[in-house]
Formats: structure tokens, C-alpha cells, sequence
């Protein structure tokens, strides 16, 4: 029992630090299936409704739209975290779609996509991103929510690109230094599942993952006055691994805060009840700050 509870939590731990473990994680509370798979598409192809595979770049990308673009409100744009893919997101996606437009898309590497040809970059995944608004929200204004790696995708990208970015929510986003914070929580010296946690980590971040995206440390760089939501789990379970889980727990709050120099008009919440997936375990905070958040940004056009 013992054995299987430290594997458990390694499993736990891989997912939840950044997003997704080297074989990814596939959560235990939404199911794998697509609501919007089989909705007509219309004519017009730049407003793609239901599931499409675009062309982005030569590359193919897997992309799911619904809902109505409502005037002058701009399109939300979920991104998953590693290890999961936008069929994960759909029950979300289906509950914003009554009063919004919201596509979600596989990354490289994720769901139905296409595989990477090569190492990826932020800011090569970041190029992937705008491929895709090009696409699902053309000219239109986008929200976007992320979801673990998929928000540290979101927040990066949303400083250069302010012109199109009007709002941002970040749901349990992994750390802008998790990789520092890994290597300081779980040190070199560790032993046994520690050692293997730390090593299984640094890994991910190195590119051994199926996006083979290289995760790096930065400083959080602002994106202006749009309207920021930072939502953190509360269901602290990483404090229960002896020695080192109250340090992780520690450095995952932490990076939870500076997320917020995002912008002069952030906001942290918890979700009390929630472990990592906030918008699986608690649904209702992830969509009403989502809804804030886009009001917000139609409103201050």
C-alpha cells in the first residue's frame, strides 16, 4: 500500500507541477468525448463551427468551435495543460458557448494534432497560438483561458501580443519559475521517489514530453491593464509527500502570486474544494471568471 501510495503520488506530482507527466495524465472527472464533434460546419470556413483540422503552417492542428460570437465581445480560447487535450475542456467549452463564441485546440504534440517535427519553444508553441486566432477568431478580440502549462502559454504570449489579447484567466497556471522551484524544493541530494519526482520533472521541462516543448524560467512581463483572473487550487495534496510537499506546495502558491504582475488589474482566487484541475472539480469559479473576464474586456472597448 505504501509502495502504490508513493507511486500514486509521483503520478500526482508529475502531472500537477507542470501540467502533465511524460506520458501525460488523464484526469478523473470529465469524459473523453467531444459534444461538438458532430455539429454542421457552415459554409463560411473562417468561422469554423464544430471539430476541424486547420492547416497551421504546414503542420495540422485539431480545433474545436461553438457558440455565437456575441457583438463586440471578444472570442474565448481555452488551452489545455500537458498531458490532456481540448476533449477534456468540452463540457467547459459547451457551458460558455450558450452566450459566447469559444474554440479550444490540441497543441502539437496533444490530442489529435499533428506531432512537432522538432523541439518546440514558447516561442515557437506561441506562434502555433496565433496560427489559430487567425483562423477561429480572425480579426476579433481573444480571451484566453489556460489551464497549467496551457495558462503559462497564455501568459506568456499575452504581452506581445495586447492588440489581439484583451483578457487573460490563468487556472492553477504552472509557475513562471517551476523549474527553479523544482530543483530547490526537491534537492540533488534526495533519494528514492524524491530523486525520481525531481529527475522525472526537470526532464519534462528539458523537452521529454509528447509536445517536446522546452519549458524555461522567466520573469512574468506585463501585458498592460487588461483584466486578469489567477485561480489556484486549495486542496493542498502535494503537502502530504514527506519532506518535500509543504515546499512545493509553498512554491506552487507562490508562483500563483506572480502571475499577477500580468497586468494592473489582476486578481487571485482560490478554489477551495479543487485539486489541480480547477475547471473539472470546480466548473462554476473556472466559468464565471472566465464570463468576468470577457465581459470585462468587451466592455472596456
Amino acid at each position: 500500500m505504501i509502495r502504490k501510495l508513493k507511486t500514486s503520488v509521483m503520478a500526482a506530482l508529475c502531472c500537477t507541477v507542470i501540467g502533465g507527466g511524460l506520458a501525460g495524465c488523464d484526469g478523473d472527472a470529465v469524459e473523453n468525448w467531444d459534444p461538438f464533434a458532430a455539429a454542421t460546419q457552415k459554409a463560411d470556413a473562417d468561422l469554423i463551427s464544430g471539430t476541424k483540422k486547420i492547416d497551421v503552417a504546414g503542420q495540422s492542428v485539431n480545433v474545436s468551435c461553438s457558440g455565437d460570437p456575441a457583438q463586440g465581445a471578444p472570442v474565448i480560447i481555452l488551452m489545455h495543460g500537458a498531458g490532456d487535450g481540448l476533449d477534456k475542456m468540452a463540457a467547459v467549452q459547451k457551458t460558455l458557448s450558450e452566450k459566447n463564441r469559444v474554440c479550444s485546440y490540441d497543441r502539437l504534440g496533444s490530442g489529435a494534432s499533428g506531432k512537432p517535427e522538432g523541439a518546440q519553444s514558447l516561442d515557437s508553441t506561441g506562434k502555433v497560438l496565433t496560427g489559430v486566432l487567425d483562423r477561429v477568431a480572425g480579426d476579433a478580440p481573444v480571451v484566453l483561458a489556460g489551464h497549467s502549462l496551457g495558462g503559462l502559454i497564455a501568459a506568456r504570449y499575452a504581452p506581445d501580443h495586447q492588440d489581439r489579447v484583451k483578457g487573460v484567466v490563468l487556472m492553477d497556471a504552472t509557475s513562471p519559475t517551476m523549474l527553479g522551484d523544482i530543483k530547490k524544493a526537491i534537492p540533488e541530494s534526495a533519494k528514492g521517489p524524491a530523486a525520481e519526482m525531481r529527475a522525472q520533472n526537470l526532464a519534462v521541462f528539458e523537452g521529454q514530453n509528447p509536445e517536446m516543448l522546452v519549458i524555461t524560467d522567466g520573469e512574468v512581463r506585463s501585458a498592460g491593464n487588461i483584466p486578469v483572473e489567477v485561480i489556484q487550487h486549495g486542496q493542498q495534496y502535494l503537502a502530504a509527500i514527506p519532506e518535500y510537499g509543504p515546499s512545493l506546495e509553498k512554491a506552487w502558491a507562490a508562483g500563483q502570486r506572480k502571475w499577477l504582475a500580468l497586468s494592473s488589474d489582476s486578481k487571485l482566487s482560490t478554489a477551495a474544494k479543487s485539486g489541480h484541475h480547477v475547471y473539472v472539480d470546480q466548473p462554476d469559479i473556472a466559468v464565471k471568471a472566465i464570463q468576468r473576464v470577457t465581459s470585462q474586456a468587451a466592455n472596456a472597448r
